[in-house]
């Protein structure tokens, strides 16, 4: 079974997001995550990064560059475990 977890959206309300991987680029991490009700939604990947109290929290990407990047490290890594 796939890892889940509870994120609140632009509106405040909680949703499950199944966690589809988390991977590693450059110095950053990320996760690949999809809405648990919704598996024809678009694949969403945030960077994780740690709070003043070293809480794991997950952050959009505003950087186009980098974002084109994570998403290409992620459809590689979903490549090469198909083969």
């Amino acid at each position: 079974m796939q890892e889940r977890i509870v994120l609140l959206d632009e509106d405040g309300k909680p949703q499950e997001f199944l966690i589809l991987a988390t991977f590693g680029l450059d110095d950053d991490d990320y996760a690949a995550l999809m809405p648990a009700d919704n598996i024809d939604s678009p694949t969403y990947i945030l960077r994780m990064e740690r709070d003043e109290d070293g809480e794991l929290i997950l952050a959009g990407i505003d950087d186009d560059e980098e974002l084109e990047d994570a998403i290409a490290a992620y459809e590689e890594m979903q490549k090469e475990n198909l083969q």
